[in-house]
């Protein structure tokens, strides 16, 4: 890195380490690193990344490198951008727990938000693939989005409740945060995508929240997740045709069940691609996300 500024804009050749030390980041920039306590080869490029999410495809350093940008950018001129959800005495009762946070990406003031869980077979978080460059489309759109980092390596349970929190957190400080409160949406990626279709399925209070509202919708990708729950939600579903870890089968299936239920479903299945393929920049999956948003808007303007 060849500036040490708050606003210095990291490079595929810089490093991990670049990364830890930028002065945007203190405080918060091992959270957009995928995994928890690992020791990282700090040497690592940036432009190398990918081969930190080993469940994950159609990795892009510059869709990667872009997103991390945005948050030094934000950071740089003093943004709130990390918020933890848990407070302190929280986090020192239970040290798992500074796994947890929400990376803000703000875009028009009152209008509605997303939280986007990233996926990683809860043994890893891959914002960096699928949560940054997801939230950096739906801002596109004028929405507001946070990208969840949560506990790995305990479930789809405790994760799922980090994801309830969460909802919590951006309903007590909205008025801050200028977000709407009304019709917020659920993204979730694999691992993610579980924990944002079993909140739509249940609400935030079956897993610890206080609130009891239910997303507007909820927007899945790649997850093999077949609970239901008593009334399903407005759903938009991708998948990729070559998915070995989530198979295409699995994803209509319930995909079936959902609509027999009643709800409204959207599902896209891309032949050529496989498991994790984030915003699919690049690929036959490129502006799914921007689709995903029209579906999430109608579901508003109801």
């Amino acid at each position: 890195m060849t500036s040490t500024t708050p606003s210095a804009t990291l490079m595929g050749e810089d490093t991990i380490a670049d990364l830890l030390r930028h002065p945007a980041l203190q405080g918060f920039a091992e959270h957009l690193l995928p995994w928890a306590d690992r020791n990282y080869d700090q040497s690592m490029p940036l432009s190398q990344l990918g081969q930190l999410l080993p469940y994950h495809s159609e990795v892009r350093p510059d869709a990667l490198l872009s997103g991390i940008n945005r948050v030094i950018a934000d950071a740089g001129s003093g943004k709130p951008v990390f918020h933890d959800i848990y407070s302190a005495e929280e986090r020192r009762a239970n040290p798992s727990l500074e796994e947890v946070g929400l990376f803000f990406f703000a875009a028009d003031p009152g209008a509605p938000f997303a939280i986007i869980a990233p996926g990683g077979g809860f043994t890893y978080v891959g914002a960096i693939h699928e949560g940054f460059p997801c939230a950096q489309e739906i801002n596109a759109k004028g929405l507001n989005a946070f990208v969840l980092t949560y506990r790995t390596g305990q479930g789809g349970q405790i994760a799922t409740q980090d994801m309830a929190r969460a909802v919590d957190y951006v309903m007590d400080h909205a008025t801050e945060l200028q977000v709407a409160t009304e019709g917020y949406s659920l993204w979730g990626s694999s691992a993610g995508a579980r924990m944002a279709a079993y909140i739509g399925s249940h609400g935030p209070d079956a897993f610890g929240a206080r609130s009891t509202a239910r997303p507007a919708a909820v927007i899945i990708a790649y997850t093999s997740h077949n609970d239901t729950g008593r009334k399903e939600p407005p759903t938009y579903i991708v998948v990729g045709g070559r998915d070995g870890i989530a198979p295409p089968r699995n994803m209509q299936a319930r995909a079936a069940r959902l609509r027999d239920m009643g709800a409204e479903v959207a599902m896209t299945v891309f032949p050529n691609l496989g498991h994790g393929f984030g915003t699919g920049a690049g690929t036959e999956a490129a502006g799914w996300v921007g689709d995903a948003v029209r579906f999430w808007k109608e579901q508003v303007a109801q």
